[in-house]
């Protein structure tokens, strides 16, 4: 597969769309932080060049297109689902309402929206359509992964900077044998998803502690 271009965005302008927002998430899998969601409107007649998947990039050719993006971009919003509201919601669940938010809070009101993936957000202020693998084919969804990825590493790397016996900044809270044994060590921080495993096998495990140790006191 080539890289991404333009080629949806340009159908959509053709057929009479006004200004299309390319959209993708970042971070449904780790342990910790929150999901990190972005909602990008290019300037058709001034594209960045070089974007990509944001997996295919390297983290200094993220950070240097995510500076060209916000740039050229007619306008980026950035939302994030916290570790709590995943917990209550669902990872699914939060990183929709997280979708929804960052399209809604474009400067510049969208005509239409492509999701990244196969779910359309409720309560966008816009039409919108889901496409499967977005981030590889369709420049304004890659130009979303890029700023999300950017945007949640470097919450990431502040959330090392409080919590530095976790590493965050090394594995951006995905359950690696560092960021495990971390929790083994010193348990969960405020910034944990506690309804995933492990964590949530653990708080099963302490909560029965705690109720066999209070009933036998």
């Amino acid at each position: 597969m080539g890289k991404p271009d333009y080629k949806v965005e340009r159908g959509l302008l053709r057929e009479g769309a006004g200004h299309i927002a390319g959209v993708d998430e970042v971070g449904r899998g780790p342990l910790a932080g929150p999901v990190a969601v972005a909602a990008v409107i290019l300037n058709p007649k001034d594209l960045p060049r070089g974007v990509d998947d944001s997996k295919a990039l390297s983290a200094t050719q993220r950070e240097t297109l995510f500076e060209t993006i916000l740039s050229k971009a007619l306008s980026v919003a950035i939302a994030f689902a916290s570790a709590e509201e995943i917990d209550a919601l669902n990872i699914r669940g939060a990183t929709l309402a997280a979708m929804a938010r960052a399209v809604n809070a474009l400067s510049v009101r969208p005509a239409f929206a492509l999701i990244d993936g196969c779910d359309q957000p409720p309560g966008l202020c816009c039409g919108a359509r889901a496409i499967v693998k977005g981030d590889a084919s369709c420049l304004s969804i890659a130009a979303a992964s890029i700023v999300a990825k950017v945007a949640r590493d470097r919450m990431m790397t502040r959330l090392d900077a409080l919590y530095p016996d976790y590493g965050f900044a090394r594995h951006v809270g995905y359950g690696t044998k560092v960021h495990l044994d971390a929790l083994a060590r010193c348990g969960p921080t405020p910034f944990h998803r506690l309804s995933f495993a492990p964590l949530r096998k653990a708080r099963a495990v302490s909560l029965v502690i705690g109720h066999d140790a209070a009933t036998a006191g």
